[in-house]
């Protein structure tokens, strides 16, 4: 039987996982033909086959697109100007200038900034009692938002509204904000963006939009886009794996109990959650050459899809990859990408996650489900539409 793994309502069940499992164990290469994608698509699954895809030197690249529905034929129109599309000497630019901002040395200034938003999390939690929260909806997107309006320079005054708008726009197709579609949130952030961006023209800040505009070599829409790749990279994988820690917690009672016994597991958990949570499904690739994986024929032009999720469930490298281990070790996952287009704000995730972690088993003994879990419909983004839950405090 053919599957078509372009079509989301796969990844609205924990399915999903047989079904990697399955891919992963045959460490095949595998054809999707057109139907959710116009041309068709080939797909990796095991460990070594994403990584090799991802690797320096592939020939392989990100400048037609790099989700399911680009390829040769079908470009993305930011392609060769958005960061995550972008090769060679414009991607090294692109990286030179947005990486300060996202690095481990920009993490501790923004480490008041992340335990204040933490601390206010635990609070609204707690304020709760014995009332479920939902974490996909009112804790999951606020802490990677907040961070990156900080790195934006979006002012205090406006980021509630901005955080909102993201939320709806990058929440799942059941969100509803204001009559909003999704696609009109998106809409109004970039408006909101050119707006910024005008003002940044007149005063600059110590903010990434006035670096981008300061260089010289970006026009006001490259500006605009890139922030745009920032916002979506900050929130639509970090959001996910801060929703995903509270189905760890319920789905493995222990977890929060070993971290408050030892706090020494946290930097380990940080990759584990990352590993299992997995928030960005696949990242697509387009053949720069006729090339093989494995005696498989790509011809130039084809796109190959690496899925990243199934990869960092691959038991060759994680034994028991289903299970969550607070002290997993080695932990080679590619949570993060790998190659040249490895997370540029890998390091402030981990910051967000650990803070995140800290505070929690802190203070927390443990957390229940408290409604149905649901999955977003997305085969781009494996995240969460609903999870409500209640926290038992210390």
């Amino acid at each position: 039987m053919t599957i078509d793994l372009a079509q989301p309502d796969l990844y609205t069940s924990e399915d999903r996982f047989d079904l990697w499992d399955r891919h992963t164990a045959s460490d095949q290469v595998v054809w999707s033909g057109p139907g959710g994608s116009p041309s068709g698509f080939w797909s990796v699954f095991s460990h070594r086959h994403v990584a090799a895809v991802l690797s320096p030197k592939a020939p392989f690249t990100s400048e037609h697109g790099m989700m399911i529905g680009f390829d040769a034929d079908h470009s993305d129109s930011s392609g060769g100007r958005m960061l995550v599309v972008s090769e060679g000497d414009w991607h090294g630019l692109l990286k030179r200038l947005i990486g300060p901002f996202l690095s481990r040395l920009r993490a501790p200034e923004l480490e008041s900034v992340l335990r204040d938003e933490v601390a206010e999390i635990v609070a609204k939690l707690r304020a709760a009692g014995p009332e479920p929260v939902d974490i996909a909806l009112e804790v999951g997107p606020r802490l990677p938002a907040a961070v990156v309006c900080e790195v934006i320079g979006v002012p205090l005054s406006e980021r509630e509204r901005l955080i909102e708008l993201t939320n709806h726009a990058f929440g799942g197709e059941e969100s509803s904000f204001d009559r909003m579609t999704p696609a009109q949130a998106h809409t109004e952030i970039l408006f909101y963006f050119d707006e910024l961006i005008e003002r940044r023209q007149r005063q600059p800040g110590p903010d990434l939009v006035s670096a981008l505009l300061a260089d010289g070599r970006l026009t006001t829409e490259d500006v605009l886009i890139n922030c745009d790749n920032v916002l979506i990279g900050g929130n639509e994988t970090t959001r996910h794996s801060i929703t995903g820690a509270f189905d760890v917690f319920q789905r493995f009672p222990g977890t929060l109990d070993a971290l408050h016994a030892d706090p020494g597991l946290l930097d380990k958990s940080v990759e584990e959650l990352v590993r299992w949570t997995s928030p960005a499904a696949h990242v697509l690739r387009v053949a720069t050459e006729d090339h093989e994986i494995d005696g498989q024929k790509i011809r130039k032009g084809e796109a190959v899809v690496a899925w990243l999720s199934a990869a960092n469930r691959d038991e060759r490298l994680f034994p028991d990859p289903h299970t969550f281990l607070p002290g997993r070790t080695p932990n080679r996952h590619l949570g993060f990408g790998n190659g040249p287009h490895h997370c540029l704000g890998a390091a402030l995730a981990r910051f967000e996650l650990k803070e995140l972690l800290r505070q929690m088993a802190s203070e927390a003994r443990g957390v229940r489900l408290r409604g149905e879990l649901r999955w977003m419909r997305s085969n781009l983004v494996q995240g969460y539409s609903s999870l409500p839950v209640s926290v038992d405090w210390r």
